[in-house]
C-alpha cells in the first residue's frame, strides 16, 4: 500500500513539475532504471539512441554493469520525454516512443503515430548457462500471433525469405552467418546483444528423430538401416537415431560395411578420406506423431542423400562429403496417423543426421522469439523507422557505417581453387588482358605458402620466386591482387611461436591433437583476436611478409573459425577458447567481428591512402564497420544451391551487409563433372552460364570454384553462345558501371543497400513478402535468376506500385502481375523500373579504364523519377572528407523534359567536362538496352544544368 501512495505522489509530482520518478523509477542519462514489482527481471533499464531507438536491459539481479558489445560501438544519446502514468513510464522520442510496465517490467514499443510495433511476451525466467558461473540463458518472445514480415538474420541457405513461422538457427558455419539483426514489415529492428548461439522461432533445440516421437520399423522400435557394399547388403540392423553428425560419431559405424578410404583430392578438405567403391545406406522408419500440425523436420547432410515421407520425394541434395550442412523439410502430419520415412544416402565418407521438432501453438509460431545459450543479461535493441532502410540506416547507426570500397571491387574477379605458381596466376591476366575481356582482380586462394609453414605469410619461392615482380605485373595490366590469409597457425612457424609466447593461440585443437589435411597431415590452431595486443601481432606479421608488397584486397578464409571441420557442437567450444574475454561457447559467434576489425585497423594505419577491401567468410553484428565483403562459403555446384543464393543474399543485405559476393558456379564440383563426363557437359555448362548471369548483377562480380577451370574462356571454350553470353554479362557489368558504382555509394552515403528484397520497395504488397526467387539490383532493376535447368522461360512477378519495362526487349508490363518471362539460353530476365534514370558508359576493360568517359541515360518514362550521379577517385578514402560529386538527374512525366543538375561537390582529378547522351523508353515504343551514344539527343557536360526534352 505505501508504494502505491508513493506511485500515485510521483506521479502527481511529475505530472506538475515533470521532474519527481516513484521511487522504483530511476531516472538516468538517456534513460531510466525500473524495479518492477514482480517478475524474473529485478531490473529494466530502458536507454534512449538517437531519435528511435532504445536499448532494453533485464537482469535477474540488481547488477546493470555489463562488458562493452561487441557489436555496437554508439553510446546511448537522445533526449527522450519522460512520463509515468497508470503504473506505466514512457520514454519519447521523435520516432518511437518506450514503455514500461512497473508491475512486471514488460516493455512495448510505439511508433509516432502511437502505434505499438513490438510488444513483449510474457518475460520467462533466467536459466543457468553451461558456459559458467556469470553466464545466463536467455530468451524473449515478442508480438505472439503476428502477421507482420521478418528479415535479415544473416545468411542462410534453406530458401527461407520471410522468416515469419520459421526456425534460424544462428551459429556461425561455413555456409552460415549469423547476425542477430530482424527487420520487420512494421518499420523497425531488432538487434538481440548476444554472442552465444542463438535460436530465431522456437527456443526448443532440435532432437534426433527417434527420440522425441516415436518410430518403427517392422514392429520393432527405431529405424531400419540397410548398409550396403556395392550392390550387396552388408548388415542390416536397428538404430534408434539417425545420426553420422561428426567426425567421432563415425565410430559407430558397422564394421561389416566398412569400405577402403583414400585421401580426399576434391580440395584438400576433407577430414575423412574418400571411399573406394560404393556404400549406401537405407534407412527406413514409420514415424508416429502425437502433435497435429506441421512437423519440422533438418537434414544434416553430405554426399548424396534423398528422403522420402509416405513414398513422395521431399528432399534430393548433393554436398562435398567435408561440408555438410542443414536443408529444412516441413511436413503436415496428424496425430495418430504414421508418416511412412525413408532415407537413402551414399555416404562417401561424409555425414548425416536426421532431426525433429513438433509445431508450436500458431500465436508462437507466428512471433519474434529470441533465445540464447549464453549471456550476462537479457540486452536488446530497437530501431524504429520510417521504411525498412531508414531501420538499417539506424541499425548501422548502433553498429557503424559501412565504408565505400574501391571502384574496381565492383569489376569482375577472376578466382580458381587454386593457382599454384605465379606463372600461372600471371598467365591468367594476360590471357584476360589480350582476349580484351574485362577483368579487375586476380585472387591467389590458400596454400602459395611452403607446406609445412601455415602462418607464415610467406610464398613458397619454389613456385612463386619473386612474389614483388608477380605483384608489380598485375598492377601493370590495370589489375589487382587479392591473396587469402587465415586465422590459422602450424604450431612451428615462428609467427605462431611469437604468439604462443604470450598466451596468445587457442590450446584446444593442439591438445586435442586434431591435424589437418595437408600432406601428411598437421597440427595447427588458430590465434585469439579478442586480446588486442594479438589482433596488432597478427596484423603486423601479415604486413611485414605481404603488406609491404603491395598486395590490394585481403582474402579472410574460416573465420567462423573453421578451426577442424566437423567437430561436435561442444568440441568446437573447447578449440576456440577460452578467449580473452570468456569461455568459447559464450562467444562462439562474434570471432569473424573482432578477426576483421583489428585487420582493419591494421590496414588503414599502414596503407591511409587506400580503401581497404576484405573479404571474410563469416560476419557477425557490426561486420560492415570493418571494410569486409561476405561471400556465401563453400557451396556445391548444383541447381538448388544456385537457388538458395538468392534469398541468402538478400537477407544478408537487410541485416546490414551491402557488399555480398559468391562462388560463381559452385565452389564444390560432382565427381561426374569434375571428370568431364560427357553426359554431363551440357548441364554443366549451363550451370555456370546461369550462375554467371546471376553474379553479373550480384553485389560483387567474382567467379571462384573446384576445377574444371572457372575463367571465361575455359568455360565457353567448347560453347559459342556460352561464350558470347559469359562476354555479353561481363560487358554489361561494366557498361553499368556508373549505376552500380553510384548504388555502392550511397551505402556509406545515405545507408543504402544494393542487393533488395522487393518486399523494401513494395511493402505495401504481400506479394513481395515471401518471393525468394527475385530480388531488386539497386531500387531501378528487378533480377530474375534462373535457377532451372533447361528452363528458358521463367514465372515473374512484378511488384505492384510501379511499372516495368523488359529491359531485354523493352515491352513495357503494368505492376502487380506474373508474367512468362523469356529466359533464353544466353540471356536470364532482367526489368527496369518506371521513372527509373539508369546512367550506362563506355566498353571498358577495367573499372578506372575510362574515368571522364561517355555517359549515356536511359530514362524509362511512365512517371517522375530522380537519380544523383556519383563519382570520386575510386580508391581514396578522400570520400569521407567530402572529395566527391553529384550530378542530380530528375525526369519530370508531365514536361517530358529531362534535367542534367547543376554537379554538387568535386575531388581532385575530376573531369572538367564529359559527354551524355540520353535515350528515352517509353510504353509504346518497344527497344532493348542500346548503350551507343544517342546524337539525337547529346550534350558536352561542363557541370552546369542543361534540359533534354522528350520528342
Amino acid at each position: 500500500m505505501m508504494r502505491l501512495f508513493a506511485r500515485l505522489a510521483a506521479a502527481l509530482a511529475l505530472s506538475t513539475s515533470g521532474i519527481a520518478l516513484a521511487a522504483d523509477v530511476q531516472r538516468i542519462d538517456q534513460g531510466v532504471i525500473v524495479t518492477p514489482d514482480a517478475g524474473p527481471a529485478k531490473r529494466v533499464r530502458v536507454v534512449a539512441y538517437g531519435d528511435g531507438g532504445f536499448r532494453v536491459t533485464a537482469v535477474p539481479g540488481t547488477d546493470l554493469a555489463l562488458p562493452d558489445s561487441l557489436m555496437v560501438i554508439a553510446r546511448p544519446h537522445g533526449a527522450p520525454r519522460i512520463a509515468q502514468r497508470d503504473g506505466i513510464v514512457t520514454l519519447t522520442l521523435a520516432k518511437a516512443s518506450a514503455q514500461v510496465r512497473l508491475s512486471d517490467g514488460h516493455v512495448r514499443f510505439l511508433d509516432a503515430a502511437g502505434k505499438v510495433v513490438l510488444d513483449e511476451a510474457a518475460r520467462g525466467a533466467f536459466a543457468p548457462s553451461g558456459e559458467g558461473k556469470g553466464y545466463l540463458a536467455t530468451r524473449q518472445q515478442f508480438n505472439r500471433g503476428s502477421d507482420e514480415g521478418f528479415y535479415g538474420l544473416g545468411q542462410h541457405q534453406n530458401r527461407q525469405m520471410n522468416y515469419n513461422g520459421e526456425d534460424v538457427e544462428l551459429a556461425q558455419h561455413n555456409m552460415d552467418i549469423a547476425i542477430p539483426f530482424v527487420v520487420s514489415t512494421r518499420n523497425y529492428g531488432l538487434l538481440w546483444d548476444n554472442n552465444s548461439i542463438t535460436r530465431f522461432g522456437n527456443p526448443r533445440p532440435y532432437a534426433l528423430a527417434g527420440t522425441d516421437m516415436p518410430v518403427t520399423s517392422g514392429g520393432k522400435p527405431g529405424w531400419k538401416a540397410d548398409y550396403y557394399l556395392g550392390d550387396r547388403l552388408a548388415i542390416s540392423r536397428q538404430e534408434a537415431t539417425i545420426d553420422y553428425q561428426f567426425i567421432r560419431d563415425q565410430a559407430r559405424w558397422p564394421a561389416e560395411a566398412k569400405a577402403q578410404t583414400v585421401a580426399s583430392a576434391d580440395s584438400g578438405q576433407n577430414t575423412a578420406g574418400k571411399v573406394v567403391g560404393k556404400q549406401r545406406v537405407v534407412w527406413t522408419g514409420t514415424l508416429a506423431p502425437t502433435v497435429t500440425g506441421v512437423h519440422k523436420f533438418r537434414v544434416y547432410g553430405s554426399s548424396y542423400f534423398k528422403v522420402y515421407a509416405d513414398g513422395k520425394l521431399v528432399l534430393d541434395r548433393w554436398r562435398q562429403n567435408w561440408n555438410p550442412w542443414f536443408h529444412n523439410v516441413d511436413l503436415p502430419m496428424t496425430a495418430g496417423r504414421p508418416v511412412a520415412i525413408r532415407i537413402e544416402w551414399e555416404p562417401n565418407a561424409g555425414y548425416m543426421a536426421l532431426f525433429h521438432n513438433d509445431p508450436l501453438p500458431a500465436p508462437d509460431r507466428h512471433s519474434l522469439w529470441l533465445s540464447s545459450e549464453a549471456g550476462k543479461a537479457l540486452d536488446y535493441y530497437f530501431v524504429a523507422g520510417r521504411d525498412m532502410d531508414d531501420v538499417v540506416a539506424g541499425y548501422r547507426g548502433l553498429t557503424g557505417k559501412a565504408p565505400m570500397m574501391p571502384q574496381w571491387a565492383y569489376g569482375f574477379w577472376q578466382s580458381r581453387q587454386r593457382y599454384e605458381t605465379q606463372d600461372q596466376l600471371l598467365g591468367v591476366v594476360r590471357e584476360y588482358r589480350k582476349r580484351q575481356i574485362p577483368l579487375d582482380t586476380i585472387v591467389e586462394d590458400w596454400f602459395y605458402w611452403p607446406q609445412d609453414q601455415w602462418g607464415s605469410h610467406r610464398f613458397d619461392p619454389a613456385r612463386f620466386p619473386d612474389p614483388k615482380a608477380m605483384v608489380d605485373e598485375v598492377h601493370r595490366l590495370n589489375a589487382q591482387l587479392m591473396i587469402s590469409v587465415w586465422p590459422k597457425f602450424y604450431p612451428d612457424t615462428d609467427n605462431a611461436r611469437e604468439l604462443a609466447a604470450k598466451g596468445f593461440l587457442y590450446r584446444g585443437n593442439l591438445t586435442m591433437g586434431n591435424k589437418d589435411w595437408v600432406g601428411p597431415g598437421y597440427l595447427n590452431t588458430d590465434y585469439d583476436p579478442y586480446q588486442p595486443k594479438a589482433r596488432r601481432i597478427y596484423f603486423r606479421q601479415v604486413r611485414d611478409a605481404l603488406v609491404k608488397l603491395g598486395i590490394d584486397a585481403w582474402w579472410m578464409d574460416a573465420t567462423e573459425p573453421d578451426i577442424h571441420s566437423n567437430l561436435s557442437i561442444d568440441e568446437r567450444k573447447f578449440v576456440m577458447g577460452p578467449n580473452a574475454l570468456g569461455p568459447g561457447g559464450a562467444y562462439f559467434n562474434s570471432f569473424p567481428l573482432v578477426h576483421a576489425q583489428g585487420f582493419a585497423q591494421g590496414l588503414r594505419g599502414a596503407t591511409p591512402g587506400k580503401r581497404p577491401f576484405i573479404l571474410t567468410r563469416s560476419g557477425f553484428g557490426g561486420i560492415q564497420r570493418t571494410s569486409s565483403a561476405l561471400w556465401s562459403g563453400d557451396v556445391a555446384a548444383r541447381w538448388d544451391d544456385l537457388r538458395d543464393q538468392i534469398s541468402a543474399g538478400v537477407n544478408l543485405s537487410m541485416s546490414g551487409v551491402p557488399n555480398w559476393t559468391h562462388d560463381i558456379g559452385g565452389f564444390a564440383v560432382e565427381d561426374r563433372y569434375t571428370n568431364a563426363e560427357p553426359a554431363a557437359q551440357p548441364e554443366w555448362r549451363e550451370l555456370q552460364l546461369r550462375w554467371f548471369q546471376f553474379g553479373a548483377l550480384s553485389p560483387l562480380f567474382r567467379s571462384h570454384g573446384e576445377k574444371p577451370k572457372r575463367e571465361i574462356y575455359e568455360l565457353g571454350a567448347d560453347d559459342p553462345a556460352m561464350m558470347r553470353s559469359m562476354l555479353w554479362y561481363d560487358q554489361l557489368r561494366y557498361r553499368l558501371m556508373p549505376y552500380i558504382y553510384t548504388v555502392a555509394a550511397d551505402t556509406f552515403h545515405k545507408d543504402g543497400s544494393i542487393m533488395r528484397g522487393l518486399v523494401m520497395d513494395y511493402a505495401a504488397d504481400r506479394r513481395t513478402w515471401g518471393i525468394d526467387d527475385e530480388y531488386l539490383f539497386g531500387r531501378d532493376l528487378l533480377v530474375a535468376p534462373v535457377t532451372v535447368y533447361k528452363a528458358r522461360s521463367r514465372q515473374v512477378y512484378l511488384p505492384a506500385g510501379a511499372d516495368w519495362y523488359d529491359v531485354a526487349s523493352g515491352r513495357h508490363y503494368r505492376g502487380g502481375q506474373d508474367i512468362a518471362a523469356a529466359a533464353p539460353y544466353e540471356r536470364m530476365p532482367l526489368f527496369a523500373r518506371a521513372g527509373a534514370i539508369l546512367p550506362t558508359g563506355p566498353a571498358l576493360h577495367y573499372a578506372r579504364e575510362r574515368p571522364d568517359g561517355p555517359i549515356v541515360l536511359h530514362v524509362f518514362t511512365g512517371r517522375d523519377g530522380a537519380f544523383s550521379l556519383y563519382e570520386d577517385d575510386g580508391v581514396t578514402p578522400g570520400y569521407g572528407t567530402g572529395q566527391f560529386a553529384r550530378v542530380p538527374l530528375a525526369w519530370d512525366e508531365r514536361a517530358k523534359t529531362l534535367t542534367i543538375g547543376a554537379r554538387q561537390g568535386r575531388y581532385p582529378g575530376m573531369p572538367a567536362r564529359r559527354a551524355i547522351s540520353v535515350r528515352f523508353h517509353t510504353p509504346g515504343n518497344a527497344t532493348p538496352l542500346d548503350f551507343a551514344e544517342n546524337a539525337g539527343n547529346r550534350v558536352t557536360y561542363d557541370g552546369r544544368p542543361v534540359t533534354i526534352r522528350l520528342r
